[in-house]
């Protein structure tokens, strides 16, 4: 309780420091997160009650072992992270508010202590991020306001498991925590694409030796097939994101851009269903593409994935010694961007997901 009331503090003090208009929502922030972390329980405890249901026991049985092959096979840290559980009695973890101006795709930047600059802003209860989100729009921004179920907070904190996870598939549990811990073990500053096709690469490969280890091989066909819809998703929409850049680009007058605007959102959502077909009928993304669109839509997915298969390939190089990939992927880390970039693309490799064994 001590270490995390000081690092508290520390956010709290960080906050003074960047002015009163910001005051309201950092200790919106802190409070939020100090009751999520004041709801936690040892999973060992929950474990052993006779009044926990039979469904969360044998979840949580479930989830504790992934957690430990994740640091004793995985090499992942050992801490504290998703070792509890905390019921938050509701369907979301936090609401992000993403924004952009009419005419533009950018999205709008908020920056924070310690976070720095990130293209949304979370709130833990949706009453509030929708106040926020209504003020934006007085502003004649684009807004979307999106429920997330899990975050992480990069090992400040020792993360719980919460409710708002457990109906996934086992094997998708296993890859966010996989991933998380990934960030707690590597994570370079302003580098998101590196940060996330690491933690993403790690993923991959735990998954894939998870399944293995329980004797469930095959089911990494069906959790594959999930992460190729997901990207499938994100590069079709990544295509209209870079049509509507060149719209607002344009020396088109702003009635003309906002035809061209409307045409285009009508256009993917029509387009939509040739890439429902494409997955066989599968309707996941129905209610997604249900929306109003607009551009903070667009401007919330990111292709973040751009250097899994450089990832992948240095860990075949190493011939799946993961203790030698993590130092490897560390020494990449450290060095200039530029220098980073150039050291990934030589890596080359290609995303085939099947991690680096048999």
């Amino acid at each position: 309780m001590a270490l995390f009331c000081r690092k508290l503090t520390i956010i709290l003090c960080c906050a003074l420091g960047t002015g009163c208009s910001n005051l309201g929502y950092y200790a919106h922030s802190i409070s939020g997160q100090a009751k999520i972390l004041a709801k936690r329980q040892p999973i060992s405890e929950l474990l052993e009650d006779p009044q926990t249901p039979a469904a969360l026991t044998a979840r949580l049985d479930t989830i504790i072992r992934i957690r430990d092959f994740a640091s004793h096979t995985l090499v992942l840290p050992d801490n504290g992270s998703y070792r509890s559980y905390a019921e938050l009695n509701r369907r979301y973890a936090i609401w992000n508010v993403f924004a952009t101006p009419e005419l533009a795709i950018e999205p709008v930047k908020w920056c924070f202590p310690i976070a720095g600059c990130v293209s949304y802003r979370g709130y833990f209860s949706d009453d509030r991020a929708n106040h926020f989100a209504e003020k934006l729009r007085d502003q004649n921004h684009d807004v979307y306001v999106a429920g997330v179920a899990a975050y992480s907070t990069l090992g400040w904190f020792e993360d719980p498991v919460l409710n708002t996870i457990l109906d996934r598939p086992e094997p998708d549990i296993a890859g966010l925590i996989f991933h998380e811990l990934a960030h707690q073990k590597l994570y370079v500053k302003d580098d998101t694409s590196f940060n996330e096709s690491f933690a993403t690469a790690v993923e991959l490969e735990g998954i894939r030796r998870w399944l293995q280890h329980i004797g469930a091989s095959g089911d990494y066909t069906g959790y594959m097939q999930r992460k190729q819809r997901r990207q499938d998703f994100v590069e079709f929409l990544m295509g209209y994101r870079h049509r509507l850049r060149e719209v607002y680009d344009s020396p088109a007058t702003d009635e003309q851009k906002r035809g061209a605007k409307a045409r285009l959102f009508s256009e993917l959502k029509s387009n939509y269903r040739q890439l429902r077909d494409r997955w066989g009928g599968y309707g996941g993304y129905d209610r997604w593409f249900a929306q109003d669109l607009n551009n903070a839509h667009l401007a919330s997915i990111g292709a973040y994935h751009r250097y899994v298969p450089a990832f992948q390939a240095l860990l075949k190089k190493l011939n799946g010694d993961l203790p030698a990939f993590y130092r490897e992927a560390g020494k990449l880390g450290t060095l200039p961007p530029e220098q980073r970039e150039l050291a990934l693309n030589a890596l080359g490799g290609h995303h085939t997901g099947g991690g680096s064994g048999p």
